[in-house]
């Protein structure tokens, strides 16, 4: 062992001592080349790393990163530009003063390993333990042993974008309430975790809360909030009330935790206060609020609503075509099967989701010469979709683009080029019931920052599009595609079934939005297949807390 450097055995692990600050994992290892010598020269080798390439390459990158080498550590991945710097940075920015690397055994060329670590900040310290995992490959060039370097090697989350720090905290804690002032934490509600972050870092200043020191995970990228994965001193919060319902929010939690890929959102039609947000997986990208998705044939409340605008029908009683398949500049259409509805009425039509119906709309509007821009119009003017929504969180406010040729098509049964998420479609459902759009919003009336911005505001829904929309999604909620789903929900009740197909999907994307009293919600459920039976039982769930 090289002078000055102490070890010791603990659990049957080296623990390699320098400068005072320990860390566990191997011995070191005389050369720290990752690849054997003969007569002085190196002999390039080929094909996948043996076991005992993966475990003295993995020996000597730990060494060297255990003993603050960032550099030596750096020069055994194959990419040492990249890793230097984040090696570096390890006990520079992110503060680690001590840590413990305990290596697991090696899966193939992969090494897992846990990280017991100590974050210091001016005589303040905090244990942190993650684990993460390397994975040892042959150079193209050279033929040695190395670390495939990616940066969730020193922690899992961490990315190219991203980096570690630890100091005092840009912005102070916040304590978000619910509507009824119930704390809402990361703990009890994880879909929030990210919305939490949200808010504390736009406006955890002004709502008079003191900074504590932190190591946070941040971004490049300004839009995306700070992640805090240790917290040494918790600083003094600021209170901000929300218009979340912990109830609601606690139900939506439990609907999607049983559904992978799930999203779902619920909106009070009356306000657009949001009451919900939920997402499986709870901890990642917030699908429910920045999705972009074809909604499928819940667009189909959109669509019959541009029909109604356009004179293509009076009302749910008008008499409609339901063929089983529709011709369109060459392309077929058809309905689920290859269903029929003859003699049909739009409110039969709409609870079978005939998409044959909504796509024979287009010809008299072609006529017009309004068919590729009527839907987005609609949309824009009586349901506020893409109008840059202030919701007090970051959110994608959904779009209608104009289309042409089969596009067109496409997009009237809710396909295309149109993108939606969970909380665009849950507004939609909303402003049916209420007769109008609200714009969505988190931030109760009174709180920080709920005054600031102008919301987006829409055309007032025609008393004769309202009562005929609605009665459409109440016959789709109890006789239609979505009655199974929303048995479950009493009082004065309507809903949207909604599959979407995408491009490589083996299974469409399950949608399905609807309200009940003063409660709208809706969910999207990625490779789930029929809506009524993937999402509606989320929606269901959501709906039946209010």
């Amino acid at each position: 062992m090289r002078s000055g450097v102490k070890v010791a055995v603990a659990g049957g692990v080296f623990l390699v001592v320098a400068g005072g600050v320990a860390y566990g994992g191997y011995n070191l290892y005389e050369g720290m080349t990752g690849g054997n010598r003969e007569n002085g020269l190196a002999e390039k080798k080929t094909g996948p790393p043996t076991a005992e390439e993966i475990d003295r390459t993995a020996r000597d990158f730990l060494t060297a990163w255990a003993d603050g080498k960032a550099d030596a550590a750096a020069r055994l991945t194959d990419d040492p530009v990249a890793a230097g710097p984040l090696l570096g940075g390890y006990r520079s920015t992110a503060k680690v003063s001590a840590a413990e690397i305990t290596p697991a055994a090696a899966v193939g060329p992969k090494v897992p390993f846990t990280v017991k670590a100590t974050v210091t900040w001016e005589g303040r310290s905090k244990p942190w333990t993650y684990t993460s995992e390397l994975t040892v490959v042959r150079g193209e060039s050279t033929g040695r042993a190395l670390v495939d370097w990616r940066p969730s090697v020193l922690h899992p989350k961490l990315t190219a974008t991203t980096e570690l720090s630890t100091g005092p905290a840009g912005t102070p804690p916040v304590k978000a309430l619910d509507r009824a002032g119930r704390e809402l934490t990361k703990e009890k509600y994880p879909s929030l975790a990210g919305v939490l972050d949200g808010l504390r870092k736009k406006y955890g200043e002004a709502a008079g809360g003191e900074p504590g020191v932190e190591l946070v995970l941040t971004s490049s990228n300004e839009s995306v909030p700070d992640q805090t994965l240790l917290a040494l001193t918790e600083g003094e919060p600021g209170e901000l009330k929300t218009t979340i319902d912990a109830g609601v929010q606690a139900a939506a939690e439990r609907a999607v935790a049983n559904t992978p890929k799930a999203s779902v959102v619920a909106v009070k039609p009356s306000t657009g206060e949001i009451r919900a947000i939920a997402n499986n997986p709870a901890g990642g990208y917030n699908t429910a609020l920045l999705g972009t998705q074809a909604p499928g044939s819940t667009m189909k409340i959109v669509t019959a609503a541009m029909m109604l605008e356009h004179g293509l029908v009076a009302g749910a009683d008008s008499p409609v075509e339901c063929p089983a398949t529709v011709q369109w500049n060459g392309r077929t259409f058809e309905n689920l099967k290859r269903f029929e509805v003859p003699n049909a009425t739009f409110r039969q039509a709409f609870a079978r989701s005939c998409n044959t119906t909504f796509i024979k709309a287009i010809k008299p509007l072609t006529e017009k010469g309004v068919a590729g821009s009527a839907l987005g119009e609609t949309a824009r003017e009586y349901f506020g979709i893409g109008l840059d929504w202030k919701t007090g969180v970051s959110t994608y406010d959904g779009s209608v683009p104009d289309s042409e040729g089969t596009e067109t098509a496409a997009s009237y049964i809710g396909q295309g080029r149109i993108t939606m998420n969970a909380l665009n479609m849950a507004s939609v459902a909303a402003t049916v019931k209420n007769g109008g759009f609200k714009q969505p919003t988190i931030l109760a009336e009174g709180a920080v920052g709920a005054g600031d911005a102008d919301f987006a505001t829409a055309r007032p829904m025609p008393a004769a599009m309202a009562d005929t929309l609605r009665a459409l999604m109440r016959a789709d909620a109890t006789a239609g595609s979505g009655s199974k789903a929303m048995a479950r929900v009493g009082g004065d009740k309507g809903s949207k079934t909604g599959s979407a197909e995408m491009g490589g999907q083996e299974t469409s994307n399950a949608w399905f939005a609807g309200y009940a009293g003063d409660l709208a919600a809706a969910a999207a459920v990625q490779s789930g297949g029929r809506g009524g039976e993937a999402a509606g039982p989320v929606v269901a769930a959501v709906l039946s807390a209010r």
